[in-house]
């Protein structure tokens, strides 16, 4: 008598494919190429738009230059990750660069401020795959275990590149045009695309091709973009009891109700029900929120503290937070190595958060005459643990998800580190526009929130499994749709 299914021994899962060093070095320099183009795209424009205004007759909404771009690139990451997860990532990578560079001559073109606006929107549309898949590819080719070092590479960039763009956005409109600097996009989106096209050529993809979620793409899109335009426009084009940031906000929630409702239907869903069910990858998530959270608000406090208290230029606020930067590169590299030696997350991030929770609240308590270096010098320090927190956090989420999934998952944690962004830096305004004439205690009061956010994180990170990273690249097995 045959045997039946249920009495037939379970194969042990495979190791997954082994990828040379070779082919590891042929994949990050393409991952490498994609972030530092996304990097500088968020950054360059900052110093050309008073040159932008000018040359275009209109200043009044050109800060959605910078908005467009964000709102689009926020809202369409957690959909590259799963399209890439279905397609394969050379195979959505390279349409998205294709779009973002032809984006960029849209904007060198561009005649005036609306249409330079919409080119911007178009060029975050391309501009959402370049981290999202990117970060995704890193899952495909290199064990847990291995990819806190390399995540540590990739903040490297990153530090770089934020630190770059606005130098070499000044430079540009000093010596150039404004318009050089989207020309200049294109010579480096070329090496991106041919560095992606070489490098994910033999990276295959993990989902199945199944039905693209379609519906739930367009309702994230619009509840996304309906939040991030009332945080971007509240206070500043509208008051925040004012009927448009109110439909704003309401338009999101309802948008968000749908999806949530809609994603339990779906057949192939952007937000996978097994993964976010998952208590570890729901812990992971809130603490990248509320660690992205802080560091934004610290950006927006710290040039002003320096600037609007300390009187120091606009150019020297702009080096002083300099150890702020720097240390957050540093504190990335030291996290991902320390997660390759040990091989887990937990107690790193436990120790990186509250150890920032504390220099937050030393900060908000310093008095003026510690100067700028008192200040900068506080600040390098909770940079350290927020750096740290960053290739933690991607690891671990990765390795809640299958390798099926592991573009969704990677995509999920972006956009709630882009909202939690976005929280931090809404919610910091907000202190300094509402405290009344103390204009110092409203940066104090910022500088708590900052460690409170951190003190959250790091009771939230307490209370996650200490799990081990994997030294192979098999994941979690898939957990199967419902017939």
């Amino acid at each position: 008598m045959d045997a039946s299914p249920a009495d037939m021994p379970i194969a042990p899962p495979a190791a997954g494919p082994d990828y040379t060093h070779a082919d590891k070095l042929r994949v990050l320099s393409g991952i490498m190429t994609c972030i530092l183009l996304a990097a500088l795209d968020q950054t360059v424009v900052l110093p050309a738009l008073p040159q932008m205004a000018a040359s275009l007759h209109g200043g009044a909404h050109l800060s959605w230059v910078v908005s467009a771009y964000l709102l689009t690139t926020t809202a369409t990451t957690p959909i590259y990750g799963k399209l890439s997860d279905q397609l394969g990532r050379q195979q959505v990578l390279i349409p998205a660069i294709t779009l973002f560079l032809l984006a960029c001559i849209c904007c060198a073109l561009a005649n005036s401020v609306t249409a330079l606006i919409i080119a911007r929107a178009f060029q975050g549309i391309g501009g959402g795959a370049l981290l999202s898949v990117s970060q995704a590819a890193i899952a495909d080719v290199i064990p847990p275990r291995e990819r806190g070092k390399y995540q540590g590479w990739l903040a490297g960039v990153w530090g770089f590149a934020s630190v770059a763009g606005p130098i070499a956005g000044g430079f540009v409109v000093q010596h150039l045009s404004w318009r050089w600097i989207f020309w200049a996009n294109l010579p480096i989106g070329a090496v991106a695309m041919f560095m992606c096209f070489k490098g994910l050529s033999g990276i295959t993809a993990n989902g199945r091709k199944s039905k693209i979620d379609y519906a739930g793409a367009v309702l994230l899109l619009i509840s996304v973009t309906a939040l991030l335009a009332a945080l971007s426009l509240g206070g500043v084009d509208f008051a925040w009891n004012s009927a448009p940031i109110f439909g704003l906000f309401a338009v999101s929630l309802l948008m968000f109700g749908i999806l949530a409702t809609q994603q339990q239907r779906a057949q192939e869903p952007l937000f996978p029900g097994a993964l976010v069910a998952k208590a570890g990858f729901q812990q992971i998530n809130i603490i990248s929120f509320l660690n992205s959270g802080a560091m934004f608000a610290a950006i927006f406090l710290l040039p002003l503290l320096l600037q609007g208290q300390l009187q120091a230029g606009a150019a020297a606020s702009g080096l002083e937070i300099m150890p702020f930067l720097a240390s957050m590169t540093v504190g990335a590299y030291i996290g991902g190595q320390t997660a390759k030696k040990t091989g887990k997350t937990r107690n790193i991030m436990v120790v990186s958060l509250f150890s920032s929770a504390a220099t937050f609240g030393i900060s908000g308590c310093l008095p003026l005459g510690a100067g700028v270096l008192g200040f900068a010098g506080i600040a390098g320090l909770y940079g350290l643990g927020i750096g740290a927190v960053m290739p933690c956090s991607i690891v671990t989420v990765q390795s809640q998800a299958a390798q099926r999934d592991m573009g969704a998952a990677t995509g999920i944690l972006l956009l709630l580190r882009s909202l939690g962004g976005a929280f931090g830096a809404t919610m910091a305004g907000v202190l300094l526009a509402y405290w009344g004439n103390d204009v110092l205690a409203s940066f104090r009061l910022g500088f708590f929130l900052c460690a409170g956010m951190m003190m959250l994180a790091a009771v939230t990170a307490m209370r996650m499994e200490n799990a081990s990273l994997r030294n192979t690249l098999q994941a979690t097995p898939a957990t199967q749709p419902e017939s």
